[in-house]
């Protein structure tokens, strides 16, 4: 596949849900040590998240701790426990385009910004008749890179 447009450039971040953020930030904050970065909220999505981070430099990664609004409504951010990873990619656009080209099922909403301030989009977990690959029971979130 050496004509794929685009370069996985590392881990962006990992999210990790739960019904009550703040048990998750004592684990993760109070207990492991990782530094607080910012909070995001979403009533589309779903979410009131924490955000942490753990490394430094061009190796850091994103923790975002995510409680759902309302844990009767979709999307389940709790659900899994950890709900997706995100991944640095150098040309977003050109991965959607090529990836949805070669069969891969995205969420609804395409490319849009994300927590972080980056463009970000999401592999389904799950294929379809119409869309055979998906991300194998994970959600994948594709994010474009600074750099």
């Amino acid at each position: 596949m050496s004509n794929r447009p685009f370069r996985i450039l590392g881990v962006q971040q990992i999210a990790v849900g739960g019904l009550d953020k703040g048990r998750l930030r004592h684990l993760w904050v109070e207990l492991l040590g990782l530094r607080p970065h910012g909070t995001y909220r979403s009533d589309k999505e779903n979410v009131d998240e924490d955000i942490v981070l753990v490394g430094e430099g061009d190796a850091v990664v994103e923790i975002d701790l995510m409680q759902p609004i309302d844990p009767d409504a979709k999307p389940r951010v709790h659900t899994p426990a950890l709900n997706h990873i995100g991944l640095w990619v150098d040309d977003l656009a050109a991965a959607v385009a090529w990836l949805g080209a070669k069969g891969v099922r995205f969420t609804p909403g395409g490319i849009r910004k994300g927590a972080a301030g980056h463009d970000v989009c999401f592999i389904h977990p799950k294929s379809n008749e119409l869309l055979p690959f998906g991300g194998e029971g994970v959600l994948i979130e594709l994010v474009q890179s600074p750099n």
